[in-house]
């Protein structure tokens, strides 16, 4: 049996993870520190699930505590560690800096340090589209340049990659960093467009559109990340000889480590996915149309060729029938 440590367990992608290793066999310690960002109802529920599972151990606590991932690593000897844990959060970001910093950057290390101490066979650390920035040349390809990110959330996330890179260079640490696009479904945070759209609309209360609407985001299906996630876990990078690298693959010179887009490499309008709501609950939405906020990007849009070489997939659930799901698990799950 393998053993896979997962921080962020409790969370909405960390949640789809754990549930789909325990289903592939494995055994599965989580790390969460329930933190009270959002409701914290919603994480218990996921956790509870999970622990319908003998194979399922829980930790909550934050990955910022000193010495906890060390004693986590000693003790279990993880195969493979998936590393979500993060305050995140584009706006939140804005008001609440240090946060960003204690758990993002504070926590990687942590679990790097830890890594160096007993290394797993892989390593998968989640990054985020974000990381772009203010690259206007898309689709977004890993091996373009990110180097103006106009969010704190995505500096510290891009400061993670960085982190990691080192540390597969002087120690040999296999490493994947994966770049999120517009994650969505069933269990979803209520901090993100989605969820707070459908709050609304099922409500009648008008809904915060900003940007007038002029956006893009390259919406990709929770259950269809996971399954990509699944399959990276056997396709550890390794450092290349020579230095030699095939061209569009972002692997390291120098490391066995490399950048991995996971997105739909289907941009849609984000009007398109408020309509989609609309189909789906029946309802109207009135519309608050805003200056775009700070921090925000206008679009993002996947390249995913790199990943489908790696593991002969890529993210295809249509927008619609994703929000379709969706909105059947919010209507149950919250008695609308």
């Amino acid at each position: 049996m393998q053993t896979a440590l997962v921080t962020g367990s409790a969370g909405f992608i960390g949640y789809y993870v754990c549930k789909r290793l325990l289903a592939e066999g494995w055994r599965v310690i989580g790390v969460d520190s329930m933190s009270d960002y959002y409701d914290v109802a919603l994480k218990q529920k996921r956790q509870a699930m999970l622990l319908q599972s003998a194979e399922f151990k829980a930790i909550n606590d934050k990955i910022e505590t000193p010495d906890l991932m060390m004693s986590l690593f000693a003790q279990f000897k993880p195969d493979v560690v998936i590393h979500l844990a993060a305050q995140a959060g584009v706006r939140y970001s804005i008001e609440n800096p240090r946060s960003y910093l204690e758990a993002n950057i504070i926590g990687t290390f942590e679990i790097l340090e830890a890594a160096r101490a007993h290394p797993p066979k892989h390593m998968l650390l989640a990054s985020t589209s974000s990381a772009y920035g203010a690259n206007t040349q898309m689709p977004y390809a890993e091996t373009d340049k990110a180097d103006h990110q106009v969010s704190f959330y995505a500096a510290t996330k891009k400061s993670t990659e960085n982190m990691a890179h080192s540390y597969a260079h002087l120690f040999d640490l296999p490493i994947t960093m994966f770049r999120f696009f517009t994650v969505y479904g069933p269990w979803g945070r209520p901090d993100m467009a989605p969820m707070k759209f459908a709050k609304r609309i099922l409500a009648g209360d008008p809904i915060d559109v900003y940007n007038h609407g002029q956006m893009k985001r390259d919406f990709t299906y929770v259950e269809d990340l996971v399954h990509a996630l699944y399959l990276l876990t056997g396709h550890a990078p390794e450092r290349p000889e020579n230095g030699e690298v095939t061209e569009g693959d972002s692997l390291s010179p120098v490391a066995p480590f490399r950048v991995l887009n996971i997105g739909n490499a289907a941009p849609e309008p984000l009007m398109d996915f408020i309509d989609a709501l609309e189909a789906s609950t029946g309802v109207k939405a009135e519309k608050n149309m805003m200056e775009m906020q700070a921090g925000d990007v206008v679009a993002t849009w996947a390249n995913a060729d790199l990943l489908e070489s790696i593991i002969d997939y890529r993210p295809q659930t249509p927008m619609r029938d994703g929000v379709e799901k969706f909105v059947a698990w919010y209507r149950d799950y919250y008695q609308v």
